[in-house]
């Protein structure tokens, strides 16, 4: 696992040796970089289930001006953080050991909203819809902001039906045993 291109190119990072987080691979990665190219620069990242930071220390990499991490796992969340050190991005990045949940329906107060949003949760546990359905007119979501949902494809199913009136998935791209769903916040 390591940081594929931006200021922090070709730095390892860490992961547990336990099972309990499921990295994202390099292929897909670079992949999901690709399809948002120019947004990332500049804008606010939030990693809700952090993990070991991989995929937010990509956006800090490719010049995301913030990135907040979401991990309820203490030794993962250090983990996350010996990588921020490691890649020299931690002055741009905050994390929060805690239940994703919880932070999205903490009050946000004087918190700015996300322009992307990354959802990777535990799998087959019907995380990825809960979280959808809990962003879907969430303050944390920039008017113009977008959430992509990583999920296994037999998933896809559970996701697809959350009824959202405030954001609408615009994309889908399947990647072996990864399906990324792309949504867009939009207007009523």
């Amino acid at each position: 696992m390591r940081v594929v291109t931006g200021e922090a190119k070709g730095r390892k990072l860490k992961s547990p040796k336990s099972a309990g987080t499921r990295p994202i691979i390099d292929r897909v990665k670079t992949a999901l970089f690709d399809i948002l190219s120019t947004r990332v620069e500049d804008c606010r990242f939030l990693d809700l289930f952090g993990g070991v930071g991989n995929v937010g220390i990509e956006a800090l990499s490719r010049g995301a001006a913030h990135a907040t991490f979401i991990e309820m796992n203490h030794k993962v969340l250090r983990i996350l953080r010996e990588n921020l050190d490691i890649t020299g991005l931690a002055d741009r990045a905050e994390t929060i050991r805690g239940d994703a949940f919880k932070f999205l329906q903490a009050p946000v107060g004087v918190r700015p909203p996300y322009d992307i949003i990354y959802v990777a949760p535990p799998q087959y546990q019907e995380m990825a819809a809960r979280a959808l359905a809990l962003l879907d007119g969430s303050p944390l979501v920039a008017p113009a902001g977008l959430v992509i949902v990583q999920i296994h494809p037999k998933e896809r199913p559970g996701v697809a039906a959350v009824a959202c009136q405030q954001l609408e998935l615009y994309d889908e791209r399947r990647y072996g045993s990864s399906l990324l769903m792309f949504y867009r916040a939009v207007s009523e």
